[in-house]
Parts: C-alpha cells; structure tokens; sequence
C-alpha cells in the first residue's frame, strides 16, 4: 500500500471521533465570546465616552508593541488563505454529503479563529494609533499571496504544524496580554487573553491528533515530525509585504519587533518544539523502523542544537518604521 493510501486509511480511522473532538476542544456559537463583548457598544448610550477612554489609554503603548500587534492581527485576519489550504489535505473531503467530519472540524475551527481578526481589527480601528489603509492593503496581499508551509496535502505533516504554530500563537497573544496589562491597557489585555485562550485550546487539539497518528503509524509519523523540524516551521505571516513592496519583505522586520519587545523569540521557538517532544513522548515511541529510529535520534538532540544556534542570534537595536504605524501618531 502506497504512503499516500496509509495516510488516507489512518485519517479515516481517526475521523470516526471527529465529533468528540468538536465537542472536547471547540465551543458552541451561542456560548463562546464575541469581539462585541469587549469593545465599546454602538448602540451604547456611552459609545463614545468609552472609544474616548480606549483611545487614552492606547497612548501609553510603545513602538514595537503597535507593531507586533499589527502583524498579529494582519496573519489572524488571512484566515481565507488557512481554510483553502487544509482544506486540501489527505482525508478531507468537503463536497459529498455536505463534507466529511475532518471538513467539519476545519470549518467550525475556522468560525472561531476568525474572531481574533475581527476583535484586534476593530480595537485597531478605535484607537487612532495606525493607519488602517495600509493594514488593510497588508492584509489583501497576504491573502493574494497565499502561503506555502511546506507540508503539501499530507495530514501528518500538517497537524505537526498546526499543533506548533497554535502554541506559537498562544505565546505570542499571552505575551502581548502581559505588556498591555503592564501599560494600564486592561482591556486590550484581556482580549489578548481570550484570543490566547483559544490559541490554546486548539493546540490541545491538533496534537491531540498527532498522538493518535503515533499509536496507529508511529514510524511515518515520527519521519513526518523530522521532515517538519528539518524544514524548519515557517510562520503564516512569512510573506508579510507593506504596500508598494516585494513578497515577504516586512516579515523579518516585523520579527525583529517582537523579538526586541520579548513577545516571540527564537528561544521561544526552541521551547515549542522541546515541549512537542515531550508531549508525544518521542523518547519512548516503539515498533520503529531503522529510518524512524534515526529521525527520532535527530529530534532529541536537536532542541539544544537550535538553543546554541538561536544565542547567536543579533536583532538589531533600531527597528524598522513601518507605514502601518507613524511615529508622529504615537
């Protein structure tokens, strides 16, 4: 049986608790929160008392911040681009019967990632601070842009990099979170924490998944998992561009900020994966293949690997400025 059947076959063993997935790790529509239930209410008496207070508030908040906040929203507002794209996946089927259960999953996990853009866009809008036409001519590139993570349609390949780029998500929302708090924006904190919150939830999800893919075809998956951490996880913003620039011009820059700022760094990136391994308990997987054997091998040393790598690592003291956000504004 060919690689490419295998997966099929385990997709459609693990689709038979799709719907306890949704249940466990997604929450329904009417219970879960809003972007409405943090911003100021137009219909609101106050609305413009309360936009007023939001606004002084946001005063307080420094360069980098602005910037990293910006890109956040911007990779949480291409969400289009991540449902085409895993809708492509080995297994998921979203045209007979109305789609399968992985489609199902992929669409109500789309319905609650799409909160995050439409919650930090408004708050954006509201504050004054940037300039949302260049956002939104950010945002519209990204989208035409697609994106290529280097995984094509294999599932196992997939889910290592969701289960990493939804804890790469809740670190760098959790952290914004802190700052905000530490600026007086409480409310800005919160909805950073909620969004958080979900990022986490998700994680819990996915690699919920590659655990079961491990019980089922250990060997394909531990190959998958080297494949993945070879490549090197490549984030959903990597060909960030302002407007008027080249394909991927703006994403290293806009990692500069949030490395200067300690919301992402590349420590951070070496913990995901340590906290990957040890999750999926890579050290003890058996029934592997000489092949699968190595790859586990390459995977234990390779956290400390990337540690002494990611300590020569220089972000430069100077940041970039950034059309989105203007000095004079701030």
């Amino acid at each position: 049986m060919s690689i490419k059947n295998i997966r099929l076959e385990v997709m459609q063993f693990l689709e038979k608790n799709v719907d306890s997935f949704v249940e466990q790790y997604l929450i329904p529509v009417e219970k879960i929160w809003q972007p409405s239930d943090f911003l100021p209410n137009s219909e609101g008496e106050n609305f413009f008392e309360e936009v007023k207070e939001l606004r002084e508030i946001a005063k307080e908040l420094p360069y980098d911040f602005w910037v990293t906040l910006v890109g956040d929203t911007i990779t949480e507002e291409a969400l289009p681009t991540y449902e085409s794209w895993l809708m492509d996946v080995e297994g998921v089927d979203q045209i007979e019967n109305g789609g399968n259960g992985w489609s199902k999953w992929i669409r109500q996990w789309t319905g609650e990632e799409n909160r995050h853009g439409d919650l930090l866009n408004k708050y954006l809008y509201l504050s004054g601070r940037v300039n949302m036409r260049e956002i939104e001519m950010t945002t519209q590139h990204l989208i035409n842009d697609g994106f290529d993570i280097g995984t094509g349609s294999d599932p196992y390949k997939n889910f290592v990099y969701t289960s990493f780029q939804e804890l790469a998500t809740y670190v760098s929302h959790n952290r914004v979170a802190q700052m905000a708090k530490k600026f007086g924006d409480n409310k800005l904190s919160k909805m950073c924490k909620m969004i958080a919150g979900d990022e986490m939830r998700h994680h819990h999800a996915y690699s919920e998944f590659v655990t079961r893919i491990f019980q089922v075809d250990p060997s394909e998956m531990m190959l998958a998992f080297q494949y993945m951490m070879k490549q090197k996880i490549v984030m959903p913003a990597h060909f960030l561009r302002e407007s008027g620039q080249k394909i991927s011009s703006a994403f290293e820059q806009f990692s500069d900020s949030a490395q200067r700022i300690g919301v992402y760094t590349a420590n951070d990136y070496v913990d995901i994966m340590q906290k990957l391994i040890t999750k999926w308990e890579i050290d003890k997987i058996t029934n592997l293949t000489d092949e699968a054997e190595k790859a586990r091998d390459y995977l234990m040393k390779l956290p400390a690997r990337m540690a002494r790598i990611s300590e020569r690592l220089v972000i430069p003291a100077e940041g970039h400025i950034f059309k989105w956000v203007e000095p004079a504004k701030l």
